[in-house]
């Protein structure tokens, strides 16, 4: 039930203080338990009720688009809670095996090795890092203060850290200043972060449009209807007056050799007499071999340039260990189901008197792939197609992602996604205008292009990953393991 309930504090709910106080309950059940399995068995409970009530949008794609029988798609999908789930099972095992006395020690070392475990499922098998904990802090919490700093597990760890020291002022002999203040002190210093900004803006506003073509998944890929995805993004494009255009993810759902020349000229038009730019989602298949990629074009006033997606879907956009598992693409009736992957050191496109840094659907859930293109871009662009997900809290869920990119890197994010949530973020990652979901349209908004480096740009998740790792060596130490006392 705190599991299931911790989910509110991810969006469409925005409810950042839920965690902490279901997060606190944890803690205390932790330090209650008899032994490691104890723990473990608390952790896994808890987390299959967060995934199992946070990622339910897995379902829609496995059965409603992808094919697959409603039994096994329940099943795949509680095999894929159960494994997530080990993550925060390892974490209360752990804890109780280190057996740390000293109660501020313990709270520390709480939030380091959720952190760890977080950044651990984020590697693990391609990693699959949705609902990290520190998602749920932004916006609007004083602890997304810190994410310029550390990132998204960075809060995970102060997230944790606080909990822990609100689940022992549950318990009797804990209660004063001794335990409050440093929680206190934390938030605080959060909301102080706040108010530091990072990054500075350079040059003037741009103009932009992010479009929304709104074409249904199971009729994207059909022969039938590629014309009329063609002419609504064509139709969206002509009514544009903005020097940048972008449209989601593979908008024109055809090879890039097999798309009429015609047809990108007339696009290409659209962005020169905006004195402009425009960004077009197409599969690219480099001299007809066998290989293809899930690619951004642009066209315009600027040299033709390309970005290819590098971080790929498991399953769903490439098949790990194919002599293994090459019969799912039998089960699941997704096209193109194998792609190549792009190189993770392509730099920002130069369009629009910008420098954009492109990134395609799931690639914006990896935090520090995002930075490999930092700190020379000075706008981030994230290009979807939530269809997959319907009309589940998946495509908001991948906001809020969306909004942590932005608050690590200090740039604004323009997101155009086929049916929703497009929208424009500022560099405080706050969604500054958004459009409908799920209708064709267009959102016409102006984006600040920014310069300059947060510290989460330079060091990436090294400094959580240290710091983490100094507070596991402190309560390793025969001080900490062995002390009676309560500091």
């Amino acid at each position: 039930m705190l599991g299931a309930l911790t989910v509110l504090g991810f969006a469409p709910f925005y409810l950042f203080p839920i965690p902490l106080v279901t997060l606190a309950l944890l803690c205390h059940l932790w330090r209650r338990s008899a032994t490691p399995f104890h723990s473990a068995l608390l952790g896994f409970s808890f987390g299959m009720g967060m995934f199992s009530a946070g990622v339910t949008w897995i379902y829609v794609s496995l059965h409603d688009f992808g094919a697959m029988p409603a039994p096994a798609a329940v099943l795949a999908l509680l095999f894929l809670c159960a494994y997530l789930a080990l993550f925060p099972a390892l974490t209360g095992w752990t804890l109780k095996q280190l057996r740390i006395a000293s109660p501020m020690i313990w709270a520390l070392a709480a939030g380091a090795l959720w952190a760890l475990s977080d950044w651990l499922r984020s590697v693990l098998f391609t990693g699959f890092p949705w609902l990290t904990l520190g998602y749920s802090q932004v916006p609007q919490s004083p602890l997304a203060g810190f994410v310029p700093v550390v990132g998204a597990y960075g809060i995970s760890l102060v997230l944790v850290c606080s909990a822990a020291l609100l689940g022992l002022l549950f318990e009797s002999k804990f209660r004063g200043p001794r335990y409050l203040l440093p929680l206190l002190a934390i938030w605080l210093a959060g909301f102080g972060l706040r108010q530091v900004h990072w990054t500075e803006p350079q040059g003037k506003p741009v103009t932009v449009s992010l479009l929304q073509g709104n074409i249904s998944q199971d009729m994207k890929w059909r022969a039938d209807q590629i014309v009329t995805s063609m002419d609504t993004y064509a139709r969206l494009a002509e009514e544009s007056r903005s020097r940048l255009i972008i449209t989601p993810e593979i908008s024109v759902p055809l090879f890039r050799d097999e798309v009429p020349p015609a047809y990108l000229a007339q696009l290409a038009n659209y962005a020169r007499q905006n004195d402009g730019d425009i960004l077009v989602g197409m599969v690219e298949a480099p001299g007809g071999g066998s290989e293809y990629y899930n690619s951004m074009f642009s066209f315009g006033i600027s040299p033709d340039q390309s970005y290819r997606k590098h971080h790929l879907v498991p399953f769903g956009e490439f098949i790990p260990l194919k002599a293994v598992f090459g019969w799912v693409i039998n089960v699941l009736k997704i096209p193109l189901s194998d792609f190549s992957r792009g190189g993770l050191d392509q730099q920002p496109m130069n369009i629009a008197g910008q420098r954009v840094a492109v990134n395609i659907c799931y690639e914006d859930v990896f935090g520090e792939e995002i930075i490999t293109q930092l700190p020379q871009a000075t706008l981030l662009a994230n290009v979807s197609n939530d269809a997959w997900f319907g009309r589940s809290i998946g495509p908001r869920q991948h906001l809020q992602i969306s909004q942590m990119r932005a608050l690590e890197t200090g740039r604004y994010m323009l997101r155009a996604t086929n049916t929703g949530v497009t929208a424009i973020i500022d560099e405080r990652g706050v969604v500054l205008q958004q459009v409908e979901v799920f209708t064709a349209t267009a959102l016409h908004g102006m984006a600040q292009g920014f310069t300059g480096a947060t510290p989460y740009v330079r060091f990436g998740n090294s400094l959580v990953l240290g710091l983490a790792g100094i507070i596991l060596f402190v309560a390793l130490l025969p001080t900490s393991r062995g002390m009676r006392k309560n500091l």
